[in-house]
């Protein structure tokens, strides 16, 4: 099992507001991944994100056991409720940062299972055997507009309100995470990216992921790449998981 983490500010922006991290726990047999884009301007939505992340890292590097799906999703679950409280706080009394928030999509990796959570429209994407597809959706209002059949994806990706979010990180007193357990077959990888990289390169682009042939961290370099000659108007991240062996159900011996 391995990951990384790549970010790139982009074109136009004049700092980076995402931040995320791969990272495996000091005692094995499990991944992190996360990815957080932050909003608020000025430099608060950097600071939002840092929060999400380094929370969400220093949590995971305490947890002592990775055995049920069910327990890691009411964690993650906490810890976002816990972050989003961070960040209201903070930004109660540091002025420059009110109205600061974060998107976030985190996974835990283990040999037997996949854990994803995300508040948001940063995404998470999956190949296995059974081929390439999107885990979580998005918490936009050109989301809903699609899912309730109002415009069509193709409308959607023009849409004048299509960076606006319908939950986030640290701008209400509550957050409700998307909650997925998954048990991939065969080898997997999982890709975390903010909204940067998939305004930019469409799913049939990032469907390469599927091929095992091709090289994580030359795939990743080159979809960021590509957003950047697409007009890079925003923060491009990507935090990617790979496990080449193959995959046992929770619980197997």
């Amino acid at each position: 099992m391995e990951g990384f983490f790549f970010t790139d500010t982009g074109k136009l922006r004049p700092h980076n507001e995402d931040d995320g991290a791969a990272v495996e726990h000091p005692n094995g047999g499990a991944w992190l991944l996360i990815v957080a884009d932050g909003m608020g301007g000025h430099r608060a939505g950097d600071v939002a994100s840092k929060m999400a992340v380094e929370h969400v890292k220093d949590a995971f590097y305490e947890k002592t056991s990775f055995d049920v799906p069910e327990d890691i999703e009411a964690w993650l679950a906490e810890h976002m409720q816990r972050v989003n409280e961070s960040i209201l706080s903070y930004a109660s009394v540091n002025e420059e940062c009110r109205g600061m928030g974060t998107t976030v999509v985190a996974t835990i990796c283990t040999s037997s299972f996949i854990v994803v959570a995300n508040i948001g429209d940063s995404r998470c994407y999956i190949a296995d055997i059974n081929g390439f597809r999107q885990v979580t959706n998005d918490h936009s209002l050109v989301n809903e507009l699609v899912r309730s059949g109002q415009i069509s994806e193709e409308e959607a990706d023009d849409h004048p309100r299509k960076n606006v979010l319908l939950q986030a990180v640290g701008t209400e007193k509550n957050v409700s995470p998307d909650l997925h357990s998954l048990v991939p077959e065969g080898k997997v990888r999982v890709m975390l990216c903010s909204d940067g990289l998939t305004n930019k390169v469409d799913d049939k682009e990032l469907a390469e992921l599927s091929d095992f042939h091709n090289e994580e961290t030359s795939m990743a370099k080159r979809w960021i790449t590509l957003a950047n000659e697409r007009g890079g108007e925003d923060n491009i991240s990507i935090a990617m998981f790979n496990d080449s062996t193959p995959s046992k159900k929770a619980g197997d011996e």
